[in-house]
């Protein structure tokens, strides 16, 4: 049982790595995409929102579908239908098409995370969600830390329709296995920590406590925060790279590798982190709020140089720091849902996603926006630093779980 569960991270782990290939393909084909159907940064953001529209409507409802009927059915389905949905990108003719599919791969992709969520609940005890938490959300910075040079050199290779074809062949397989080798339950219910969660509080955690408990109110909006970063990384880095300092798409490929990286290690460190505090002080606060406000002030201060100085090292430095802090709390979010709501982790992390959803349509359309209004990515950078700055400051006044 000990090394099955890990193994479910694992796969887990192969399944987020999938699912943010597929999400952020679109960003390494905005250069050839742009010449075949004529298009600005503006109309390129609107495409890319289209999945935040899709997420945030599915993102919820797939998490109370998971916690009623489990992230084997849930999750297994879901990825069929991203799948289906990355094919068909392949065969795209125009701006609205686009859109649209983006909608559905939005819609597909929302049960995902809120599933993740369910598995390492109901698998692991809460001296181990942290570290199983990063290790799961490691896939993403570790998707777009290979996908940099993978899908980069499929466009330049192939093309960008052969890329996604094969992008959706890869979910397809993973579907299957996910189906295969998944249960819901373990066999022993001493690992599943909705019990612990019921020895300490009777009653079912109310829709009241998930929507207006100030600490879960805080992770949210910090979440939404988080997600706005990545959404701005994930799909305007390349773009901002080819425009601002005017590299060849194999150059960004090389040059986004280093914030990805660092993303992965400091996501990493952040949940084994978190776990090691809360081994020492049993306290949430300090292993998952005092983790994310510190993060996030980090990550916020390294965005400054990028917007002052014109200089490409500088640039590649001050991103990679400030997209690694600002990724390695990610396992502390996911764990305060874990942990105040063990009962229904999964419709908690699905409310903390519709954030992120927000965060999916905002992100793309505003940065997209502001750098074809003012040549330039200056005022994208500004609004990162005034979120971040203000959700650490949230969660350092109202996170005070108990």
């Amino acid at each position: 049982m000990k090394h099955y569960k890990w193994m479910i991270v694992a796969l887990a782990f192969l399944g987020t790595v999938i699912n943010y290939l597929d999400r952020s393909a679109l960003a390494y084909a905005i250069t050839p995409i742009q010449k075949t159907f004529h298009l600005n940064n503006a109309d390129f953001g609107f495409i890319a929102s289209g999945f935040g529209f899709g997420y945030i409507i599915m993102t919820l409802i797939g998490g109370i579908l998971i916690d009623r009927y489990g992230a084997h059915k849930i999750w297994t389905l879901a990825a069929l239908l991203w799948s289906g949905v990355s094919i068909i990108f392949g065969m795209v003719s125009g701006l609205w098409m686009f859109f649209i599919l983006r909608f559905f791969l939005g819609i597909a992709e929302g049960p995902a995370f809120p599933a993740f969520t369910r598995v390492v609940t109901d698998w692991l005890s809460i001296k181990e969600r942290a570290r199983a938490l990063a290790a799961g959300l490691a896939a993403v910075p570790f998707a777009l830390l290979i996908g940099a040079p993978l899908i980069s050199m499929l466009i330049i290779k192939l093309n960008w329709r052969v890329m996604f074809f094969i992008l959706g062949g890869l979910g397809l397989a993973w579907a299957i296995a996910w189906w295969l080798c998944f249960k819901d339950k373990p066999s022993e219910p001493v690992n599943v920590t909705t019990f612990n969660h019921q020895v300490k509080n009777k009653e079912k955690t109310s829709w009241r406590f998930m929507l207006l408990n100030p600490s879960l109110l805080s992770n949210n909006y910090a979440f939404f925060s988080f997600g706005y970063l990545l959404f701005f990384a994930m799909t305007w880095l390349p773009g901002y790279f080819e425009q601002v300092y005017h590299l060849h798409l194999s150059q960004v490929a090389i040059f986004l590798t280093l914030p990805w990286a660092i993303g992965a290690i400091l996501m990493l460190c952040g949940g084994f982190l978190s776990d090691w505090l809360w081994a020492k002080t049993k306290s949430i606060r300090v292993s998952r709020s005092h983790i994310i406000w510190v993060c996030q002030l980090l990550s916020a201060f390294c965005f400054i140089p990028v917007i002052l100085f014109h200089s490409l090292h500088i640039a590649i430095i001050f991103i990679s720091l400030g997209v690694g802090f600002g990724l390695m709390p990610n396992a502390a979010f996911y764990a305060v849902n874990s942990d105040l709501a063990s009962d229904r982790a999964a419709t908690s992390l699905g409310i903390m996603d519709c954030g992120f959803a927000l965060s999916g349509i905002l992100a793309p359309a505003i940065t997209g926006y502001l750098s074809h209004i003012l040549g330039g990515f200056g005022a994208a950078f500004g609004l990162l630093v005034i979120l971040s700055v203000s959700s650490a400051i949230g969660v350092f006044i109202w996170q005070r779980p108990k």
